[in-house]
C-alpha cells in the first residue's frame, strides 16, 4: 500500500497536526510532515478519531439475510466510521457453537469492510436452560470473550451466575439484556403517562433496574466481569454507578437513541420508534446524558437492528423491535453530547472506541492516534449538517427513526488498517 498524508486534521479535536499512514500503521504525526509519493487528503477543519467499535450490532447472519448480512452490515459500519463491531448472537441458528461463530468471523474477514468479532450465546439457542459451549466458542478461530443472549434475558440466576463463573477461565464476560420477563409480559412501549394516554402495555423501569441490581451482586459474589447492554433508565444508572462506587467490575452501555429520543414519539404509533428497551421519558434521557458524560456509562453502543420493510411498515402491536444506527451513531452523539458541550471529541473517542474495544478485549482497536499504532482511523466532518436521507443507507434495511431529520457531522474517510473503505463519503 501506498502512503496517505492526512493534512491538517484536528486529531481527537485538538490542534491541527499531519499524520502519516505508511501501510497498515501511522508512521508520523506532526506538523509540516512530508512524504514523496504520498496520497494527500486535506483534512483543514475536520475531525480525525481513532476507528470507531462497536459492542453491539446485529448482523442478522445467518438466517435473516433478508434484513442484514455481514457484508452489508459492515458496509453501513464503515460509513459509520467503524472499523471493528461486535456481532449479536441472535442468528438463526443461534451463535451458540463455535461452527456458528466461526462462520460469522469469516464472513467479516471476507467482506473487508470492518473486522467482525462475533458475541456467542451464553445459553443453547437462547433458551435459558443450558449454558452454550462457552469454551469451545473461546477456543474456537473467531476467539470469543463476549457472550449475551441479547433480545432475551438470562433471567434464571443460578444460569447467570454459572455463566459468570464459567467466563473468569479466559476474562471472558456477560453482557446482559435486563428484562424481567414476567414484568414486561404483553408490553410495548416505557409504561408511563404515555402509555396510560394511549392504552398501550407499559414496560416499567423497574424490569429493567431489577435484573441489573441481582447481576452486579452476582458479578460481585463471583468475582467477574458483567456488562450491561443498552441500559435506558435513570434508576438504572444509579445501580451501576452504586456498583462501581464498591470497585465491582460492572460496565455498561447506552445506545445513540436513547440519548436522543423519548416516549413521547410514540404518540405518532409510528413502528420505527419500537425498540427494545423501549424509549424512556425526557428525564431518563438527561440522567443517561449525565451518566455517559461522567463515565459512569462506559460507552455507546448502536443496537443496530435492521429489518425488512414488512416487519417494521404494519400495526404498532405487530411490528418487530428494532432500529438501524451504525450510520448515524457518530452524528447523534456529537448533537447530544458534543455539540450541547457534555463530551469533547476526546472523550467521544474514549466512549466509541478505547472503552468498547477495552470491554471486548479487542486487540488492534481502540488505540492512540500515534506513530507505531494501526492505521484504524475515521475523519469527521463535524461542521457538516443536514437531513438524514434512509435511501442512501448501505446498510439493507432503512428502519431509522431519523428520517428527514437534521443531524450535525459526516464521516469522510475510514480508514482500516490503513487501507481507506471509505473516500469522501462514499464507500470505496
Amino acid at each position: 500500500m501506498s502512503k496517505i498524508l492526512i493534512r491538517g486534521a484536528q486529531v481527537l479535536g485538538g490542534e491541527p497536526q499531519d499524520v502519516l499512514i505508511d501501510g497498515e500503521t501511522v508512521e508520523a504525526v506532526g506538523a509540516g510532515l512530508s512524504a514523496e509519493g504520498a496520497q494527500v487528503i486535506e483534512a483543514a477543519g475536520k475531525v480525525l478519531l481513532p476507528g470507531l467499535v462497536d459492542l453491539h450490532t446485529h448482523l442478522r447472519e445467518p438466517g435473516r439475510e433478508d434484513s442484514e448480512t455481514v457484508l452489508t452490515g459492515t458496509r453501513a459500519a464503515a460509513v459509520g466510521g467503524y472499523t471493528a463491531v461486535h456481532a449479536m448472537a441472535n442468528t438463526f441458528p443461534v451463535a451458540d457453537t463455535a461452527g456458528v461463530v466461526e462462520q460469522v468471523w469469516r464472513l467479516g474477514k471476507e467482506s473487508g469492510y470492518c473486522d467482525v468479532q462475533p458475541i456467542g450465546a451464553v445459553t443453547v439457542g437462547l433458551e435459558g436452560k443450558k449454558l452454550a459451549e462457552l469454551g469451545a466458542m473461546h477456543d474456537s478461530a473467531a476467539g470469543v470473550r463476549v457472550f449475551s443472549d441479547d433480545g432475551k434475558c438470562v433471567d434464571d440466576a443460578v444460569i447467570m451466575r454459572r455463566a459468570l463463573e464459567y467466563v473468569k477461565a479466559f476474562d471472558g464476560v456477560v453482557a446482559q439484556h435486563a428484562q424481567e420477563p414476567r414484568l414486561t409480559e404483553g408490553a410495548q412501549m416505557n409504561e408511563g403517562v404515555v402509555s396510560a394516554e394511549l392504552g398501550l402495555g407499559g414496560w416499567p423501569a423497574v424490569a429493567e433496574e431489577s435484573i441489573i441490581a441481582r447481576d452486579v451482586l452476582l458479578a460481585a459474589h463471583v468475582g467477574s466481569r458483567l456488562h450491561v447492554c443498552h441500559l435506558s433508565t435513570a434508576g438504572s444508572v444509579e445501580i451501576v454507578r452504586w456498583a462501581k462506587s464498591k470497585g465491582w467490575n460492572v460496565t455498561a452501555e447506552v445506545t445513540p437513541h436513547h440519548l436522543l429520543l423519548t416516549d413521547e414519539m410514540v404518540r405518532s404509533y409510528n413502528p420505527v420508534y419500537k425498540v427494545n428497551p423501549p424509549l424512556r421519558t425526557e428525564a431518563d434521557v438527561m440522567a443517561l446524558r449525565a451518566a455517559l458524560a461522567d463515565g459512569t456509562i462506559d460507552c455507546v453502543a448502536t443496537d443496530h437492528a435492521p429489518h425488512p420493510h414488512e416487519d417494521k411498515d404494519c400495526e404498532w402491536g405487530a411490528a418487530a423491535m428494532g432500529m438501524v444506527g451504525l450510520e448515524t451513531a457518530l452524528s447523534v452523539v456529537q448533537h447530544t453530547m458534543v455539540d450541547t458541550g457534555l463530551l469533547d471529541w476526546a472523550g467521544v473517542a474514549d466512549r466509541m472506541s478505547f472503552a468498547p474495544a477495552r470491554i471486548g478485549r479487542l486487540a488492534g482497536h481502540g488505540r492512540p492516534v500515534a506513530p507505531g499504532e494501526p492505521a484504524n482511523l475515521t475523519l469527521l466532518d463535524s461542521a457538516y449538517r443536514g437531513p438524514v436521507d434512509p435511501a442512501g443507507f448501505a446498510s439493507r434495511s432503512r428502519n431509522t427513526p431519523y428520517e428527514g431529520r437534521e443531524l450535525p457531522g459526516r464521516v469522510t474517510h475510514t480508514f482500516l488498517r490503513g487501507r481507506a473503505t471509505v473516500v469522501d463519503g462514499n464507500l470505496t
